[in-house]
C-alpha cells in the first residue's frame, strides 16, 4: 500500500527488496526504481546524490543506521517495523537534521481510525490502492498466519476468515 499511496501523492518511489520475488512485487506496485535493501550507492545515484526525503522503514533494527547515512538533509524516517534493537549514531540525525518517527496505530483515537479507514476505502474504490492478498487462512490458523508474516520474504496480505 505504501508504494501505491506514495505514487498517488506524486512522489518518486524507490523500493527496496531482498529477493527477486520481492523486487517484482515492488515493481508491480509502481515503484519508479527498485534496488536491493543494501544498495545504498544506487539509492544515492537515483536521488542525484542527495538521498531520500522520506524513508518508510519496515525493519529498523537492521536498517536504521544505514538509513541515517543515506538520508537527505531534513529527511523523515518513519519506523513501522522492527524486530529488535539497534545502536545508531545520533550525530547523523543532527548533521542532516533527520527526524525519526515511530508509528503504530494502537494509540489512534476512534475518530482517527475512522478517518484512516475512510481514506483507504476511498483509495480502493478509486483504484489507487490495490491490496495484494497472498492467501486466506481459517481464523483457527492465526498462529500460522503470524509465523508467515514474520518470516523472511513475506509479502502480501494474509486474510483470516471465520
Amino acid at each position: 500500500a505504501t508504494v501505491q499511496l506514495a505514487r498517488a501523492a506524486g512522489l518518486t518511489v524507490i523500493g527496496t527488496a531482498g529477493t527477486e520475488q520481492g523486487a517484482d512485487l515492488v515493481k508491480k506496485q509502481g515503484a519508479h526504481y527498485v534496488t536491493a535493501h543494501d544498495d545504498y550507492a544506487r539509492i544515492l545515484e537515483v536521488t542525484g546524490g542527495r538521498g531520500p526525503d522520506l524513508i518508510v522503514e519496515m525493519l529498523a533494527n537492521v536498517n536504521l543506521q544505514e538509513d541515517l547515512k543515506v538520508a537527505a538533509p531534513g529527511c523523515r524516517i518513519v519506523v513501522v517495523g522492527s524486530r529488535g534493537s539497534i545502536e545508531i549514531d545520533p550525530r547523523l540525525t543532527m548533521q542532516k537534521e533527520v527526524s525519526i518517527l515511530g508509528l503504530i496505530l494502537y494509540y489512534s483515537t476512534p475518530q482517527q481510525t475512522a478517518s484512516m479507514h475512510a481514506a483507504l476505502y476511498a483509495a480502493m474504490e478509486a483504484g489507487i490502492l490495490r491490496p495484494i492478498v497472498r492467501m486466506e487462512l481459517p481464523l483457527a490458523d492465526a498462529p500460522k498466519a503470524h509465523e508467515l508474516v514474520m518470516s523472511p520474504g513475506a509479502f502480501g496480505k494474509i486474510v483470516l476468515v471465520p
